[in-house]
């Protein structure tokens, strides 16, 4: 496994995959480990998970330029990643007891009836590298929290950061067991998976690879969670405020260089304001700073490979092909790295796979609509349901539009993001299963309700 920094195509560093052996001793560690963690009380499972903020606080510089280096994410946005991350470890340092306390449920007069949640066992996690900290510690701090433990099997081009962050949590003084990583190739993640003492599995990623795994824990009868793509619609209505609706559209369509699950992909805008809307996203867009992703003014940094720039040129070629204009880019820069320009189409023939597949990197797909209900009906029109945007300068109809869309979250005038207080996730091809909030800490336990009479 090699890390290679996409913005200078040199390699960083190798790692060798863990053998047979290796593994076995991982899995092994990891259910006998299981026994003792999940007998640790909630107050020192939150303790240590306060340590694992502060951590990470100390070292944010640090964590950060790995970041950028293995997957070339700007550097400001690289640390804020890992203050990200060092929230949701306080947030669930505070909230995982109220979240885990037994729910008292009246049945029967002088019975005792509630329902408790206890921890499932090692839990499996398949993580990508787009945020390649975040991804790993919106799932380890709950989970830990709970009583369960992980293993963590990383996206083969970050295992910098893979090898980082169980660094995090031994320093923070995690055993050695509560997350271990897995460097394994993807073909052998099935025979993991299969493994008795794995309980769960969460993955996020690829539509093929949740695919991939659901079938494989379904037939082990294994919980999943599965966080896959999107293709997320950006709706704005004839009544918008277009100077922030395209700020706002410009930041969400580009942000990581738009490699986000959750990036605005389709700009679904009203006719009445199509041009004038168009006219500002070019503007935001061609004013965006493409470059070194560790300078400081850098806004788009690579793309994390040459084959996701090389197949999103492609999807841009094809989607040209069928009839698309472009408005803006369209091109990878001449120069070394992976660079792709902030790109926009517009034209965009709804068969093309600019409107029919997800667009990895920082090209916006621009569609004109004649009213309220086409613009519904288009957002609607994907396989993909995980988040969407509707902007207009009416509440209530802001709220009437967000909730005829199919989506696990829908933002009125406002960036689409996760927010540790609520709960995230998707429908339809973009997965099931919630992270975060209460939901997510209760994804991995057993809901055990429990009757108590009196002999």
């Amino acid at each position: 496994m090699q890390s290679v920094d996409p913005a200078t195509e040199t390699r960083i560093d190798s790692f060798d995959r863990h053998d047979a052996a290796a593994v076995e001793k991982r899995l092994d560690r990891a259910q006998r480990g299981f026994e003792t963690w999940r007998e640790r009380s909630i107050t020192d499972r939150q303790a240590l998970l306060a340590g694992v903020s502060d951590v990470l606080e100390a070292n944010e510089s640090e964590y950060a330029r790995t970041m950028t280096a293995e997957m070339g994410k700007p550097i400001e946005q690289a640390r804020a990643e890992v203050q990200k991350c060092a929230r949701v470890c306080e947030y669930y340092a505070e909230q995982a007891g109220t979240f885990l306390q037994d729910d008292r449920v009246a049945v029967e007069p002088g019975a005792k009836t509630f329902v408790a949640y206890e921890p499932l066992g090692p839990v499996l996690a398949v993580m990508p590298w787009n945020y390649p900290f975040w991804q790993v510690f919106r799932f380890a701090a709950p989970a830990l929290a709970a009583g369960n433990v992980c293993l963590l099997k990383h996206a083969p081009n970050v295992q910098g950061c893979a090898e980082a962050i169980a660094d995090v949590f031994e320093a923070a003084g995690f055993p050695e067991y509560a997350l271990q990583t897995l460097r394994v190739a993807d073909e052998t993640v099935a025979d993991v998976i299969a493994d008795d003492r794995v309980r769960a599995v969460t993955l996020t990623g690829s539509v093929a690879a949740g695919r991939a795994v659901a079938s494989e824990a379904g037939a082990q009868l294994k919980k999943t969670v599965l966080e896959l793509g999107g293709s997320d619609p950006f709706v704005v209505l004839d009544d918008a405020d277009l100077e922030r609706a395209a700020t706002v559209g410009c930041q969400s369509r580009t942000y990581n260089t738009g490699q986000s699950c959750i990036a605005a992909k389709r700009f679904v805008v009203h006719t009445d304001v199509y041009d004038e809307f168009v006219d500002r996203l070019r503007t935001e867009m061609a004013a965006l700073t493409v470059g070194d992703p560790t300078d400081e003014e850098t806004d788009v940094g690579p793309m994390a490979r040459a084959d996701l720039r090389d197949d999103l040129h492609d999807q841009v070629e094809r989607s040209v092909a069928a009839g698309a204009t472009v408005e803006l880019g369209g091109e990878p820069l001449d120069r070394d790295g992976y660079f792709y320009q902030p790109t926009i189409l517009t034209d965009v023939p709804t068969d093309a796979p600019a409107a029919t597949e997800e667009l990895f990197g920082p090209v916006a797909a621009v569609f004109e609509v004649e009213s309220e209900a086409a613009a519904v009906a288009l957002a609607n029109d994907t396989e993909y349901g995980l988040g969407a945007t509707v902007w207009t300068n009416d509440r209530g109809r802001g709220e009437a539009v967000a909730r005829e869309i199919e989506a696990g979250c829908v933002f009125v005038n406002e960036f689409v993001t996760s927010h540790l207080e609520l709960p995230f996730g998707g429908i339809k091809n973009s997965g099931y299963g919630r992270e975060l909030a209460g939901e997510g800490i209760r994804e991995f336990v057993n809901r055990k309700s429990v009757w108590v009479s009196d002999p």
